[in-house]
């Protein structure tokens, strides 16, 4: 029951510190979007004020007579050094720009290039009219102006800093559930040692009596199922103390695995249960721990004995493939709820009344980090059935 908590607490924690992430990343971009938003209008806001100017120095200047003192207007606009600008005449072409990074091999060529982009700028409202005469009267330029390399940055800064929020969040997630994952590692570990140590000192003493019993008794006739029973004990306390420790895996011939579980079930479960193997003309052989193999596919047939409520048929097929070999587990029980597969896996879930939730969670552990295999819901359907397969490398 402490894994149980244990795994119930660290979900929901998990679950509302990323949601307090989640929350924080959104409140971090919402508020950087603002914040730069008003910024940059301001400084576009500033930036068309010193355009203002500068064009008015430009009209000075082409106004300039003996008598114009041209050291100002030069000055103004001979600092304008971050702007791109380019001015046009009354035909819309270049005449005169700054701070563009102009393309083009030969003169003519980055003229045309100017003349392109400041017809652009035109177009996209981004300029300044000055009357070279009277206001309102006579020859004109268009003063065309874009945004400054500084406010181009300050605009996508917001967008370099949400992703570098995103990519902290993530962090952040997976630091937890490897965190998570290494907690939920020291409990089963802790709880599989502790249960094998608890139950090799009463293991050893019905082991010690079952040998008194048969020189006591040697012809009596349930002494085979006593020794039988004390044998599966310390088998199951084997089992346990293999958690946590990394199992010795040698070749096996899995069609052997599942008749011992074939043989085991027959033995603990109603005769209302059938038990069918669907097994390959050709011996089927792979690397694992049988003792913890034979564990999971236990697991699955007492949870399909439940799922059918002691009464229908499990299948077990033996196959291979390619490059993997693979066992299916197949019931016709209830079923399982599509909602809930995903699920079936998690420490602590359970759809039976009585349970821990247990077994699939362990199952898992011993295919996939033991034996580097798959285990999976393949097909369920409510008041049909559910396949459980297992896919293991050759």
């Amino acid at each position: 029951m402490c894994v149980y908590f244990t795994a119930m607490q660290w979900t929901d924690r998990i679950r509302q510190v990323k949601i307090l992430l989640v929350v924080a990343a959104v409140i971090i971009a919402v508020a950087s979007l603002f914040v730069s938003h008003y910024l940059v209008r301001d400084l576009s806001i500033e930036e068309r004020h010193k355009m203002e100017v500068w064009a008015e120095a430009m009209r000075s200047l082409s106004n300039a007579d003996e008598n114009t003192d041209l050291n100002l207007v030069l000055k103004v606009i001979d600092e304008n050094n971050t702007i791109p600008v380019i001015v046009l005449d009354t035909a819309d072409h270049a005449t005169t720009f700054r701070n563009i990074r102009l393309q083009g091999t030969s003169y003519d060529d980055s003229l045309a290039y100017a003349t392109q982009r400041g017809r652009s700028m035109l177009k996209a409202g981004r300029f300044i009219k000055i009357y070279l005469g009277e206001e309102g009267h006579g020859d004109y330029i268009n003063v065309c102006y874009d945004d400054s390399v500084m406010i181009k940055r300050l605009s996508m800064w917001p967008y370099v800093q949400l992703g570098i929020v995103m990519v902290f969040v993530v962090v952040a997630i997976f630091a937890l559930l490897t965190s998570k994952r290494a907690e939920q590692n020291k409990v089963w570990v802790g709880l599989s040692k502790e249960t094998a140590h608890q139950l090799g000192t009463p293991i050893s003493s019905l082991m010690a009596w079952t040998e008194i019993l048969k020189e006591t008794y040697p012809d009596d006739e349930l002494l085979p199922e006593m020794d039988q029973d004390v044998k599966r004990l310390q088998l199951i306390a084997d089992r346990f103390s293999k958690i946590g420790s990394l199992p010795e895996l040698v070749p096996t011939d899995l069609a052997e695995v599942l008749s011992h579980v074939v043989e085991y079930m027959n033995r603990r479960t109603s005769a209302k249960v059938k038990m069918n193997t669907i097994l390959p003309e050709n011996n089927i052989i792979t690397d694992i721990n049988s003792q913890l193999f034979e564990w999971v596919i236990e697991n699955l047939c007492k949870n399909a004995v439940d799922a059918m409520e002691g009464e229908g048929s499990i299948t077990l097929r033996l196959g291979q493939d390619d490059n993997k070999v693979f066992v299916e587990v197949s019931d016709t029980g209830k079923g399982i709820k599509k909602k809930d597969i995903r699920h079936v896996f998690t420490p602590g879930f359970t759809t039976k009344k009585r349970g821990w939730g247990l077994g699939l969670s362990l199952a898992k552990r011993i295919v996939e980090e033991y034996h580097t295999g798959r285990i999976f819901v393949k097909s369920s359907e409510l008041g049909k059935g559910t396949t459980f397969r297992i896919e293991l490398k050759k």
